[in-house]
C-alpha cells in the first residue's frame, strides 16, 4: 500500500502498528490487491463478473484507508 500512497509512508507504518482498524483495512487491501494481480497475470481463472468485483471492493479500501490517512 506504500506504493499507493507515498506522501503518506510514515503515517502507513505508524498506524499499521497503533490502530487495529486501520491495519485490518490495510492488509484486506493487501490480499484483495494480491487476487487481483494473480488474475490479471493469468496465474488465476476467474468471471470477468469476480475481477470486477474485487477491484470494486479494492477501491472502496482504497477509499476508506485515505481517509484515515487523510485525519
Amino acid at each position: 500500500m506504500h506504493h499507493e500512497f507515498p506522501e503518506f509512508d510514515a503515517k502507513i507504518s505508524e498506524l499499521k502498528v497503533a490502530d487495529a482498524h486501520f491495519k485490518k483495512l490495510s492488509d484486506q487491501y493487501d490480499e484483495v490487491n494480491h487476487s487481483i494481480h494473480r488474475i490479471e497475470s493469468g496465474v488465476e481463472n476467474h468471471a470477468d463478473e469476480v475481477l470486477t468485483e474485487l477491484r470494486k471492493k479494492r477501491l472502496h479500501l482504497k477509499d476508506e484507508l485515505y481517509a484515515l490517512l487523510s485525519k
